[in-house]
């Protein structure tokens, strides 16, 4: 069994453009600690000794790029640039296209804008995939989660949704190669379009477990979200 991980950052990241700034890099070019947030996210997996190679799907204008970039900080080895989409589903679908991988062997997703995960995490993902096909890291709701109906004045409350059966999704998300292969497939003949890659496994009958995941994984998306990651680098 093989393990193969998928990094989708084609994203323009336009929440982290500042008002009034033209030409803003996208979020996953910005440095963290003295790195760039992809080669941060990179070296969390090439730390994962299971793991066979990484493919990061890439914007086409932005090839020749990041493969600088990753030849400056010498992450070249088991990492392979391939272009990407207008959209995540997009990016998965190309690099998978091109993945050697089995039927059986496992393909991680992780947003390349989650520097913070750790390779305990990862390992965990994977071992999680081992026993139920399919898994994404995850942490439960804190704050009561109400549900909603949007109106011409705002939104209104119809329910509370009860927190115990709350999760908020986080990656890597891993799959057995073919199921991540169908969903993918099934959605691109049906026009859907997923949230995330567990959201196209789940509409297609597929149980996805969750490993508990930590609040420093948090998604990069807007500008006060990177003092926040140096924060949380400063103190690791």
């Amino acid at each position: 069994m093989q393990v193969f991980v998928i990094i989708p950052a084609a994203g323009l990241g336009t929440r982290m453009a500042q008002p009034g700034v033209a030409g803003h890099a996208p979020k996953q070019f910005l440095e963290l600690g003295g790195q760039p947030i992809l080669v941060r996210a990179l070296n969390a997996f090439l730390h994962v000794s299971s793991i066979h190679h990484i493919y990061v799907a890439i914007r086409q204008s932005e090839i020749e790029r990041v493969e600088a970039q990753l030849r400056e900080h010498d992450v070249l080895t088991r990492v392979t640039v391939v272009e990407g989409g207008d959209t995540r589903q997009e990016s998965v679908r190309n690099a998978l296209k091109i993945l050697p991988a089995a039927d059986d062997d496992i393909v991680l997703v992780h947003d390349a804008v989650r520097p913070m995960i750790d390779p305990a995490t990862i390992e965990r993902t994977i071992e999680a995939v081992v026993r139920h096909q399919a898994a994404i890291v995850a942490v439960p709701a804190v704050d009561t989660i109400k549900h909603v109906e949007r109106t011409a004045d705002g939104a209104i409350i119809t329910s509370t949704i009860p927190r115990e059966r709350v999760v908020l999704a986080q990656t890597p998300q891993g799959f057995r190669c073919h199921i991540l292969r169908r969903a993918v497939e099934e959605a691109d003949a049906d026009g859907f379009i997923g949230t995330d890659e567990a959201s196209l496994a789940e509409r297609i009958g597929i149980d996805v477990a969750v490993v508990l995941g930590s609040a420093r994984n948090f998604k990069i998306t807007q500008p006060g979200d990177l003092a926040l990651a140096e924060f949380y680098l400063k103190q690791s």
